[in-house]
């Protein structure tokens, strides 16, 4: 069995993370792997040296002539490859990957990473999906935001737990409130820092770590500087050891206006800190949250609720700690080999 992975890049993200972790499952159950980048060569994974690693082209900046060329070249490695089974992410990839394939009629697995109502072109998005023979969602309430023709190929797979997370910490946490995600709009870092501003007047000695980089960095300084918290907030940038980092953290905070299924959050869970994660629509934070359980969830844009359910883990530790303690069960139900079994029925279902 052949497998394409692709993808614009492999630099760092959640598609990215999860791709690394399902193709170094696949080379050890004897599938020959490759992984397509479209736009770059940059990869922030560690990956099984038997894994193929091709780039099809850079960052188009809008050229039209460059996004060409890339097309061409995914065909060509297309063509070369004629018996594997193509397994695209997201749309965007996914319009390229499909236009490359024309009449080409290679099996094709689309994976849905995102809130489908976050799509600016849902009609072109659709259309391309269904080129594919199987549709993975993350939860049962993205796929139900797709036609019924859609749905009949769908599939619902959540995303695995990185293997060899460090068992739960189980010493006394440090006062740090922390955060991992790109530094872009859909994360709503602005709320997360009007909140732990809320939350700070009363524990002035918590700080905000967030680990990340993104387009709104330098918005995101400033805020901090009008805030008064250069102080008490860190923008952290990119970490390849993020969990090492914040395994002894207080409180972990996903804000997200929007998520598929986080696997930052995921891994902050196994590693049995408390979370706090805002109620997304699609049921993300929910798949792996039972509120007041193993973690507490908040409604979307809500910095009052927030800051709230900051107060409260802050003034309830052993409370807190008895959330942490439970959200490590999402170990087993997530785990990479539980994950990568589900993958690899897809698979031969397209042979």
């Amino acid at each position: 069995m052949k497998v394409i992975f692709v993808i614009v890049s492999m630099a760092g993200g959640g598609a990215e993370r999860v791709i690394s972790v399902l193709a170094n499952q696949f080379v050890q159950r004897g599938i020959d792997v490759t992984i397509l980048m479209t736009a770059g060569n940059e990869v922030a994974y560690e990956l099984d040296e038997r894994i193929q690693l091709l780039c099809a082209g850079t960052v188009s900046g809008g050229s039209m002539q460059k996004r060409i060329e890339r097309v061409r070249n995914i065909r060509r490695i297309f063509k070369e490859n004629p018996d594997s089974v193509i397994i695209s992410f997201g749309p965007g990839t996914s319009f390229f990957a499909v236009l490359a394939d024309l009449f080409l009629n290679h099996k094709f697995i689309i994976s849905e990473r995102n809130d489908p109502a976050a799509c600016p072109y849902p009609r072109l998005r659709n259309i391309i999906y269904s080129y594919a023979k199987t549709v993975v969602f993350q939860t049962e309430d993205a796929m139900k935001c797709f036609p019924a023709r859609l749905q009949k190929k769908g599939c619902v797979i959540p995303n695995p737990i990185t293997q060899g997370i460090a068992a739960p910490y189980t010493g006394i946490r440090q006062k740090t409130v922390v955060a991992v995600g790109r530094l872009e709009a859909q994360k709503n870092y602005e709320m997360m820092l009007n909140a732990f501003q809320r939350f700070h007047t009363k524990n002035e000695d918590y700080t905000l770590h967030i680990f990340g980089q993104g387009s709104l960095r330098q918005s995101l300084e400033a805020q901090v500087e009008k805030l008064r918290l250069t102080d008490s907030v860190y923008l952290e940038g990119f970490c390849q050891d993020v969990m090492d980092r914040i395994r002894t953290a207080g409180i972990y905070v996903l804000s997200s206006d929007y998520e598929g299924v986080s696997n930052a959050l995921l891994e902050a869970m196994a590693a049995g800190l408390p979370v706090v994660a805002t109620d997304c629509p699609i049921g993300g934070s929910r798949l792996c949250i039972e509120d007041g359980v193993n973690g507490i969830l908040v409604p979307i844009g809500d910095e009052v609720k927030l800051a709230d359910a900051l107060e409260w883990l802050a003034q309830h530790p052993e409370e807190a700690n008895d959330m942490g303690k439970k959200a490590a069960g999402v170990r087993e139900r997530f785990s990479e080999q539980a994950i990568a079994v589900r993958w690899e029925e897809i698979l031969r279902g397209c042979l």
